[in-house]
């Protein structure tokens, strides 16, 4: 008999991506063969890892689980699993609607699932994740959960308070990740802010990024995602100073409005946050500054949205996303607010937001033309090969399209020299390998 073919299927962000290489990890050294986000039939089990952050998410989460519930029903593929957030959060529901799925799991009963599949379960082997991304980046997941409690985040109920891993173990984790081929390090939790807190008494990050940056081969530590309140401020000596740390904050701050941040709860006002913004822009000469803002939250008024939009115009975030309010089931916000900014309203204050954005961000990358950046190359495509530089991260940024006479390896650092930028890409041509 062959090995059990197993396809895991990753919804969401990258915490749950983390997630599924540990899964994937663990079933290949119990002796499976191991899919990542596979197409096609004959897979003995197909386990579907979801998310339960806001509605979009949670309908394609249940688009997916129908998907292969439909092969599951042709034959196509063995048992249907379900993991992660959703299931958390809507089990009793999940089992009811669709019957289809063998048996779902929440966001920490890795143990169980691995044993339901019939594998030996190995703590010892936690930190093997079997790397999905390409091999010279990988994630890492510093913690668990979220202790803070913004009014319209669903988080926290589906992944409970904080929970810190302790620096000896990150740290063993990266050294794994490093002789895996990884060279650079995208350091990541729900609130990077909190780290440490719960098992040391204080903030560790910046002990935690100290100790990251001195494993071999690493080359590159980039940081997701720090909340405003209680920043660490002595982290930013080591972004200045540490020459493997990016320069590349992501800081999701969702408003500027007080009475917005405070209905939202999230503990800081708007001249506490332009104060930071500030200070880290003064004591980090050349930080580029990732936020994410949010539009249509109950009781924001054109107000409210007039002084986020001149907020971002005073700013000039080098890069900047929108989400439009979801009212989510159990939170505070869904408790005590209505639901009370129309669709359509959200949606156009997010768009002039994005508009507004889009110039702010061809006018800084324009900045950047004639400069000589040090770029990691990803891939190639057609004529160009494919990078970033420290300013951008996998997936959310924009890129550096490099042209080259010689061939150059994915995962190798160049010199390049910006020639040309459009709205969120530059341009560049090789000017030394390192």
């Amino acid at each position: 008999m062959g090995k059990k073919r197993v396809n895991v299927i990753t919804m969401g962000c990258s915490k749950n991506l983390v997630d599924s290489e540990v899964l994937l990890g663990q079933l290949e050294k119990a002796g499976f063969r191991v899919a990542h986000d596979a197409n096609g039939a004959g897979f003995d089990a197909v386990v579907v890892n979801t998310c339960g952050f806001i509605h979009d998410a949670r309908q394609e989460s249940i688009d997916t689980i129908l998907q292969w519930a439909e092969a599951r029903e042709n034959g196509q593929v063995g048992k249907l699993y379900v993991m992660g957030c959703l299931s958390e959060r809507y089990r009793a529901e999940l089992e009811k609607e669709i019957p289809e799925v063998a048996r779902y799991f929440g966001k920490f009963e890795l143990k169980e699932l691995v044993e339901e599949l019939k594998a030996e379960y190995r703590p010892e082997c936690i930190h093997e994740r079997k790397i999905t991304t390409p091999p010279h980046y990988a994630y890492l997941k510093v913690s668990e959960g979220c202790n803070r409690s913004c009014a319209f985040c669903a988080i926290p109920l589906m992944t409970g308070a904080h929970k810190s891993g302790s620096i000896e173990s990150l740290v063993a984790e990266t050294r794994y990740l490093a002789q895996g081929g990884a060279r650079e390090l995208l350091v990541i939790a729900q609130d990077l802010s909190y780290y440490g807190i719960d098992i040391y008494g204080g903030s560790r990050l910046t002990e935690l990024i100290t100790g990251l940056s001195e494993v071999e081969g690493i080359e590159w530590i980039r940081l997701h995602y720090l909340y405003p309140s209680k920043f660490p401020v002595d982290l930013l000596k080591v972004v200045r100073e540490n020459p493997k740390v990016c320069r590349y904050i992501d800081m999701p701050l969702q408003h500027i409005s007080n009475s917005v941040l405070k209905r939202m709860r999230r503990h800081v006002t708007g001249e506490e946050t332009r104060a930071l913004v500030r200070r880290i822009k003064d004591e980090v000469p050349g930080v580029a500054l990732r936020t994410t803002m949010m539009t249509g939250y109950p009781g924001e008024t054109e107000e409210d949205f007039c002084q986020l939009k001149d907020f971002i115009s005073e700013v000039r975030f080098d890069k900047l996303g929108v989400f439009t309010y979801s009212h989510e089931e159990g939170t505070y916000a869904w408790r005590k607010f209505n639901d009370d900014v129309p669709e359509e309203v959200k949606q156009a204050r997010a768009d002039e937001l994005m508009a507004l954005q889009q110039e702010i961000s061809a006018g800084l990358l324009q900045e950047k033309t004639g400069q000589e950046l040090k770029v990691i190359i990803d891939r190639k495509e057609g004529e160009f090969y494919i990078g970033r530089s420290e300013y951008d991260s996998p997936e959310v940024d924009g890129e550096v399209f490099v042209t080259s006479e010689k061939d150059l390896d994915p995962g190798s650092f160049q010199i390049v020299r910006i020639t040309k930028a459009d709205d969120y890409d530059l341009y560049g041509e090789i000017v030394v390998g390192l």
